[in-house]
């Protein structure tokens, strides 16, 4: 036998290990902090993609689809539609503004790459509150043990390619697919990958939001195909991410499988940019007070992974997002990186931008040890007044360094959103959604309570 043929038959056996673990999981049998962190990211996920719906680029987008109506709602406004409409805008709008949740050891965001796809999937109904909540734990375990098992491609984007593999899964339970359909689901969902580069990001191409609603429709595609009997699991991701697209660890995919809960070691975000960034903006905000409003030059150290986030131009809000420059100069002028300061005003600012070429940033070999453990970061600011220096281990809300509680993140939303009482709302209705009967109507009505002006 080949070595390739002994890595697909890890593979192979792997996805078959966790196509079982999806199959029986039972929400009733989850640890209980399990079961609070899963729903405040439910609460997190839903209330940016409100956020996120509200941005006029997203609301071209839908009016462009022109979606038929369906059962599914469309967070952020007053329409249901057809479930693969919903699967699709939803998971764009939910990337929008770069604040949805992520996980440092996966390398990016599980929740996003399947969450939508199994909201609207369950929300043509005989899906109980419970069977749901199980299929989203489903969906984010799995894409996270997908993204900690591969290392990708140098300038490859995780957008769209390890997390399909959640979305398979997720879907895969709400259809109440046996063990081998399961795995059927997360093996074809591993084969539909995208090979998306990280500079569109860089450029500011709105096809990187894209990718997150081509993963969840992919993750629907999967389980469709496994339900319907044709699928065969083959170990297909030992070459589509392990070989194509980077390097996959089969060992990996189900180590500690039911005892280490990925999505306790997820992170929240409370700046609207790249997570690469956020460190960056957190030092920045703490020099804030003690420098003046003209420094001479502030150098950003990074590891190699933020390095590349060193462009001096923004011609879209994307593109500001993953500017460390933009950011950091944004942070040290507003006192915050919020979606206000994506507007066309804001990133026309020519104060901003006479900051922003100031920020150097160089990548350290110090702050490279580190990880991945850490994604540090040290900020240095000179100024007439003196030479100021802050260092970050990790940007605040992740779960290594001052994570946030679910009070904390309801606060951090509400602010963000504007509207404390719309977030208390989204938290009751998740709250419920164990105890619902049928997960559809609870569903549309939490879509109802995200519509708001």
């Amino acid at each position: 036998m080949s070595a390739r043929e002994t890595r697909q038959d890890l593979v192979r056996a792997a996805v078959g290990r966790l196509g079982d673990w999806v199959a029986q999981l039972r929400w009733s049998e989850v640890p209980a902090e399990v079961r609070e962190r899963l729903l405040t990211v439910l609460v997190d996920a839903v209330a940016v993609t409100a956020l996120g719906s509200r941005e006029p680029a997203q609301r071209a987008l839908v009016e462009a689809w022109d979606p038929p109506a369906g059962p599914a709602p469309l967070f952020g406004t007053a329409r249901t539609v057809a479930v693969d409409a919903a699967a699709w805008l939803n998971a764009t709008a939910s990337v929008r503004l770069e604040l949805d949740d992520g996980h440092r050891l996966a390398g990016g965001h599980p929740a996003a790459h399947g969450f939508p796809a199994v909201l609207a999937l369950a929300s043509r109904g005989a899906t109980t509150g419970e069977d749901l909540c199980s299929a989203l734990l489903a969906a984010y375990e799995v894409a996270a043990r997908f993204g900690r098992a591969t290392r990708l491609r140098p300038g490859a984007h995780p957008h769209g390619n390890w997390g399909v593999a959640g979305a398979g899964a997720g879907c895969a339970r709400v259809l109440r697919l046996r063990s081998d359909g399961a795995a059927v689901a997360i093996d074809a969902a591993s084969g539909l990958p995208i090979a998306g580069p990280f500079s569109a990001a860089l450029d500011g191409n709105p096809v990187r939001d894209a990718w997150i609603g081509a993963a969840n429709q992919s993750g629907l595609a999967a389980a469709r195909l496994a339900a319907s009997g044709a699928g065969h699991s083959t170990g297909v991701a030992a070459e589509s991410l392990g070989d194509l697209l980077g390097d996959l660890d089969p060992g990996a995919l189900d180590d500690g499988l039911g005892e280490r809960w990925e999505v306790l070691g997820g992170y929240f975000k409370q700046h609207s940019s790249c997570s690469f960034t956020h460190a960056a903006a957190d030092a920045a905000l703490s020099l804030r007070d003690r420098v003046d409003d003209r420094p001479s030059e502030v150098l950003v150290e990074i590891h190699s992974l933020g390095a590349q986030l060193d462009r001096t131009r923004w011609p879209t809000p994307l593109a500001a997002m993953f500017s460390l420059p933009f950011v950091v100069a944004t942070a040290l002028r507003r006192g915050r990186v919020a979606p206000a300061d994506l507007s066309a005003d804001a990133l026309a600012d020519p104060a901003t931008a006479d900051l922003a070429r100031r920020v150097v940033v160089r990548a350290a070999a110090d702050l490279d040890a580190r990880l991945p453990a850490e994604r540090p970061v040290r900020v240095t600011v000179r100024t007439t007044r003196g030479r100021f220096v802050a260092e970050r281990p990790n940007p605040v809300g992740d779960a290594a360094y001052h994570p946030f509680t679910p009070d904390d993140r309801a606060r951090v939303l509400g602010e963000l959103l504007g509207a404390p009482d719309v977030v208390a709302g989204i938290r009751d209705y998740c709250a419920a959604l164990p105890e619902a009967a049928d997960a559809g109507e609870p569903l549309r009505a939490l879509g109802r309570v995200t519509h708001f002006r």
